[in-house]
């Protein structure tokens, strides 16, 4: 080989070596794209499966409720049912209701860490029937801490709501329902975890 052609090969080397440092380089970025990419359609689809936040079902909403007056009289509340605000100073005690309860009362439930349950009034009495068994099936000790009662006007068939967060369901066999009581029942966010939801007001049926 003559000393033009190894020259010219020598070059060519180099330019060959040249081209493949550029797609070394660029690479890492286009992987790092990729990466990025795919661990946004992963927290997507946990969102989807587990709902905001560890343990929390698929639908629930959070609020942030920072309110906590005792107040006289009524309350026009900015949810329905409400998840927390100003209350009457007298919590409802925890139970199944057959009649609507005071807004004001339940919520003051909540505050101590109930799960309040409430459905339309023209929900079937199969539906009813299981709602009431689920509830009496899965009160947290002495306190209960849950209560079921009808609704007018709701948002949804059921509806499940502790302090600051909220289900809406379509069926009282839903399962997420289980999972929401199971998050929040006796639970710190209403800021009074351990207060009673027994020596209130009103007397449940079950």
């Amino acid at each position: 080989m003559g000393k033009k052609a190894r020259q010219e090969s020598r070059v060519a080397a180099a330019e060959a070596a040249r081209k493949r440092s550029v797609q070394h380089r660029r690479r890492p970025l286009w992987a790092g794209l990729w990466t990025a990419v795919a661990a946004a359609v992963l927290a997507l689809v946990l969102v989807t499966v587990l709902g905001k936040g560890s343990g929390l079902p698929v639908g629930t909403r959070t609020f942030a409720e920072n309110n906590h007056t005792h107040v006289v009289g009524s309350v026009r509340y900015d949810r329905t049912p409400p998840v927390g605000g100003a209350h009457n100073a007298v919590w409802l005690n925890c139970g199944i209701y057959t009649q609507p309860v005071a807004n004001e009362n339940a919520v003051h439930s909540l505050e101590h860490g109930a799960v309040w349950i409430t459905y339309r009034p023209n929900l079937s009495p199969t539906e009813v029937a299981s709602l009431q068994l689920f509830v009496s099936s899965n009160y947290d000790g002495y306190q209960r801490y849950l209560v079921l009662s009808p609704y007018p006007n709701l948002p949804a068939p059921v509806v499940a709501s502790a302090w600051g967060a909220q289900l809406r369901l379509k069926r009282a066999s839903d399962p997420r329902l289980k999972a929401f009581v199971t998050h929040f029942i006796g639970g710190a966010q209403g800021g009074e975890p351990g207060a009673p939801c027994t020596g209130g007001t009103g007397t449940p049926e079950g």
